[in-house]
């Protein structure tokens, strides 16, 4: 009778710890939190978090740059040349606004609208042969409304004809860097060989939105009347703004979209938030929802990793002896201004600046010569710097100098 006990006893504790560790029983989930608990297992989580906090874009190129630095923060093929469609109007509105800066030309200027640049096809304002508008008219229907004949009548006005206009493009282009870029026409239409990548986009953004800020008061423009004054008299004409993020991202700043048969579907999207401006570029999207849909990802993506330091409380620097100069000393300047994206999560109030300037300097001093410089640096590493340079001229002094100083010292 004991036997048959004991083994009944043995039966019941093997089944128990059966039911305790198989994983499809109640019990299981004790089994479960032990290994869930290992290190082993944290670190697979970890890289699964990881891997899931990646930015998915759908269309075949596309980048991210912070504006201030030039960082780039994400790229997918940024660098295949594709068409660019109407993005092309980018350096459009950039040498229109280099023209400006120049004194070339003023916003106030009349322009004549040209037979061929009243027959482009396209997206157009329908400008007439010989109807005259101003540059500022001209520049708000080629931002808000991406007019192809506008950029054709801006082009003549500038240049005289628009292949010296398209060449200009090029070379600005290649001035920045734009590596796989080449400009055929002015507006973007489909043509052989007219094709730039993300990457030049985002660095021909880039230089428009930060040296003409003034750009945004025209992109963001979402609908506007513009007058036609032609033979056939006056009447007017609605501009509505291709960029829907104009409208449905609340932190849009611009800037261009663009889509042909060809290019399909594209958009160099700008946005600030919290100080942090990005340019999102998007290539080749399948259809307009896709485009704006992967430009926001970007966007929130990008917003949710930086934060930019800014030095904007540096003092004048001290001024730097100079032997035997005219002047005893020579005054300095920043060579620039000085910004730092992070995108780690780091305490940018912990960001320590040291200023180095020379104990002395020979004349003759030019300016521009380098006197000094700023190191920045953070957690004991330096992350930049910028050089302090002379802010005159202080000519090396001869011997009649010398003699008129001290008869004056005299004198006094």
């Amino acid at each position: 009778m004991k036997k048959l006990l004991a083994a009944i006893l043995v039966c019941i504790l093997a089944v128990t710890a059966i039911t305790v560790c198989h994983p499809g029983a109640d019990m299981g989930k004790v089994c479960a939190e032990e290994t869930e608990t290992g290190e082993e297992d944290n670190t697979e989580n970890e890289e699964n978090r990881d891997v899931t906090s990646e930015v998915e874009i759908s269309a075949p190129s596309a980048i991210l740059m912070e504006a201030s630095t030039g960082t780039v923060i994400y790229e997918k093929d940024a660098d295949t040349a594709r068409p660019p469609a109407s993005v092309t109007k980018i350096m459009t509105m950039l040498l229109i606004f280099d023209a400006l800066e120049s004194g070339a030309i003023s916003l106030e200027d009349e322009v004549t609208t040209s037979e061929y640049a009243a027959s482009m096809g396209g997206s157009q304002v329908f400008l007439e042969a010989g109807e005259v508008q101003t540059v500022e008219t001209l520049l708000k229907c080629i931002s808000v409304a991406s007019a192809n004949d506008a950029c054709v009548a801006m082009a003549e006005y500038i240049c005289g004809n628009e292949d010296e206009f398209v060449r200009r493009m090029n070379e600005r282009a290649a001035e920045l860097g734009a590596e796989n870029t080449n400009f055929v026409n002015c507006n973007g239409l489909d043509a052989d060989g007219h094709e730039m990548s993300a990457r030049d986009i985002a660095a021909i953004s880039r230089e428009l939105i930060t040296r003409y800020p003034q750009i945004h008061d025209y992109c963001m423009i979402w609908m506007e009347n513009i007058t036609h004054t032609t033979e056939k008299g006056t009447s007017e004409f609605g501009l509505t703004n291709t960029n829907k993020l104009v409208r449905q991202y609340e932190y849009a700043t611009g800037l261009k979209t663009g889509s042909t048969g060809e290019a399909k579907f594209c958009v160099s999207a700008t946005a600030e938030k919290n100080g942090v401006e990005l340019i999102a570029v998007i290539m080749a999207a399948e259809n307009s929802k896709e485009r704006f849909q992967d430009a926001v990802a970007l966007l929130n993506y990008g917003f949710g990793k930086c934060q930019v330091y800014t030095d904007e409380e540096r003092e004048d620097p001290a001024p730097v002896k100079v032997e035997k100069g005219m002047a005893e000393t020579v005054s300095g300047e920043y060579a620039d201004s000085f910004s730092y994206l992070d995108t780690t999560g780091a305490n940018l109030n912990q960001i320590e600046k040291t200023v180095k300037m020379e104990d002395g300097v020979q004349a003759p001093v030019k300016k521009g010569d380098v006197i000094g410089y700023v190191v920045y640096s953070l957690d004991g590493n330096e992350i930049g710097r910028v050089d302090i340079l002379a802010a005159e001229d202080v000519r090396k002094a001869g011997f009649w100098d010398y003699l008129m100083r001290t008869a004056a010292e005299l004198l006094l």
